[in-house]
């Protein structure tokens, strides 16, 4: 079997997620391998390239097409890993679709939950299953992804949840904004707040059934905060970017969690803030401008 470690990030071809394939690469040995994946194949190769490049960077690095909507693919790619090396050591779910404040929230709303929540499930389903004991399976989620930050109503349908509960769930809420009565039932506007509360959810719901074997094993599943980062994706959203962190600076403390051993059981299944668990029922539903402004 070999005996190298895989790495794997979605979302990397710019900003946070290059900034983690920058780092892994950094941190990891010569005989190690990152695959750094995008849906578009010239900007993959060109990142990887670029990464490959970088005076720091000592492990390999290969640039992999994958569309992280089509669950296939992610089925396809784990079915791959499992076979060809024996599964993989880091999984780093970070893909989201670019939103900007003046479209339409509704108009977005699939392509936003495919991205952020299907391919989310898709990828503890699939890649779950292909985590190396010792491994480390991190979602990219934000500090909205705690249950207080939604309606009180709408908290029994992620609280407790397992995963195929919480993909009803999500896409009850699918469905709720296609027939327009989403806020009637108290779901926010901004879709980043759901999706990040069931990014959360659907992280707990794993680890839940894992939990006892994955510690055994020194294996850890969570999702991270990376704090505000300033990137093209997020920076339409900033009222105040003045504090935020690059995307390098906002890989460190992720990456750190991807590299500490042995595992804190208090930070597994968690939402993770630099190095700290965030209350799951912390959060208050903010004002719609508040929302709207802070990423």
């Amino acid at each position: 079997m070999n005996t190298s470690r895989i790495a794997l990030v979605t979302g990397a071809n710019q900003g946070l997620g290059r900034a983690l394939v920058e780092g892994l690469a950094s941190r990891m040995n010569p005989d190690d391998l990152v695959l750094l994946t995008g849906r578009n194949h010239q900007r993959v190769k060109d990142a990887a390239r670029e990464v490959t490049q970088l005076p720091g960077a000592r492990a390999r690095v290969e640039g992999r097409v994958l569309d992280v909507t089509d669950t296939d693919a992610i089925a396809r790619l784990a079915d791959e890993l499992g076979g060809r090396y024996g599964g993989a050591d880091v999984v780093i779910s970070n893909a989201v679709a670019r939103l900007l404040p003046e479209e339409s929230q509704a108009e977005r709303a699939d392509e936003f939950i495919d991205v952020s929540n299907t391919a989310t499930h898709a990828i503890l389903r699939s890649l779950g299953p292909a985590l190396r004991p010792r491994g480390r399976l991190l979602v990219v989620a934000s500090r909205f992804g705690t249950l207080g930050h939604l309606d009180p109503r709408l908290h029994h349908l992620f609280d407790g949840a397992n995963l195929e509960q919480v993909e009803y769930a999500v896409e009850s809420w699918r469905r709720a904004i296609h027939t327009r009565n989403a806020e009637e039932a108290g779901w926010p506007r901004w879709l980043n707040v759901p999706s990040k509360v069931a990014q959360v959810a659907a992280v707990r719901a794993i680890a839940a059934e894992r939990r006892e074997h994955d510690l055994a094993t020194g294996t850890l599943i969570a999702s991270v905060c990376p704090g505000m980062v300033d990137t093209a994706t997020s920076r339409p959203w900033f009222s105040d970017y003045s504090q935020a962190q690059s995307p390098s600076q906002a890989a460190d403390a992720v990456l750190d969690l991807v590299f500490a051993d042995p595992v804190d059981p208090a930070l597994y299944g968690e939402l993770v803030r630099f190095g700290k668990a965030l209350p799951w029922l912390d959060g208050t539903p903010p004002v719609e401008q508040d929302r709207m402004l802070t990423p």
